[in-house]
């Protein structure tokens, strides 16, 4: 059935969805009636039922703010533009290890309480390899995006990222690998000398070191609460064995040390070298520049 309105017939009744035209057309997305009398409100004609509302135009979306860590990279960037090409390449590397972080479970945690302490008494990290959740296909996924990442930084070279291109793409040849490369670097007392097996560009070090993050993170989640502060006295990181990046003092003048691997954090002697033996504060040189410090220890 058609409706004339002043003598131009208009769509048919009940309203097609979308509108059709008398030809049978998809009509625009408001459809202009000839004839009748405009009532001042958009899509609506005086005298005629077939109403077609105008079509908001989609809201902008507000752009996500920038997690904590970004936001402070990036006002470092801005006061001090000579670390622009450093911080862009944190960046970078957050953005892709954040991507996977929230695909990564926690791992299972035993109920060996007895071996745990044993392990601390022992020194010997309390994350096996078998403890960790990979999933390989994120792991080789992760592999290359690092790799692309620090070529683009020119921190790789061409050979070298296509051996690792290559090499993430093979599962069977990177498993072994970074079995290899775990064990060889979490300080246990049978574990290999060297960390990678021959053949794998020695680059590729640093690239596992930032790809396995996300997986060796959500590990040292779940064993923190293992961690005896008083027995583990180590300068050393006690899930995964790898050594420290940075300290920081807490509102307690607690010093606590932050794995460059897994990210783990825990209790050690302020006045002890983190990397030797030595507890004698006087052969400690600390470097002081505003919030930051910078300690040298002097061995004999």
């Amino acid at each position: 059935r058609l409706r004339t309105v002043t003598g131009v017939q208009t769509c048919a009744l009940p309203i097609s969805r979308p509108p059709v035209l008398l030809k049978g057309t998809t009509s625009d997305p408001i459809i202009r009636i000839a004839g009748g009398a405009s009532t001042g409100r958009p899509g609506v004609i005086e005298g005629c039922n077939c109403t077609i509302p105008v079509v908001p135009e989609t809201p902008v979306r507000p752009q996500r703010p920038d997690a904590r860590d970004v936001a402070e990279l990036k006002a470092l960037k801005v006061a001090q533009p000579e670390l622009e090409s450093a911080v862009d390449l944190q960046i970078d590397l957050l953005d892709v290890q954040r991507r996977l972080l929230g695909r990564v479970p926690l791992p299972w945690m035993p109920a060996e309480a007895a071996r745990l302490s044993a392990e601390q008494r022992a020194g010997r990290p309390l994350v096996r390899f078998s403890d960790i959740p990979l999933n390989w296909s994120d792991v080789r996924l992760i592999v290359r995006q690092t790799a692309d990442v620090l070529r683009r930084h020119d921190l790789l070279d061409a050979t070298d990222h296509g051996q690792i291109l290559e090499l993430a793409h093979k599962a069977n040849l990177l498993e072994p690998i970074v079995g290899h490369w775990y064990e060889a670097s979490s300080r246990r007392a049978d574990a290999p000398g060297n960390r990678l097996t021959p053949g794998p560009p020695a680059s590729l070090d640093q690239v596992l070191v930032l790809a396995l993050r996300p997986f060796l993170e959500r590990c040292a989640e779940a064993f923190a609460p293992a961690v005896d502060p008083a027995t583990w006295t180590y300068g050393y990181c006690p899930f995964c064995g790898w050594e420290t990046d940075f300290a920081y003092i807490t509102p307690k003048a607690e010093r606590r040390l932050i794995c460059g691997r897994c990210l783990g954090q825990w209790t050690f002697d302020q006045t002890a070298c983190a990397f030797c033996p030595n507890t004698d504060r006087r052969r400690v040189t600390s470097l002081d520049r505003k919030s930051t410090r910078l300690n040298s220890s002097h061995r004999t």
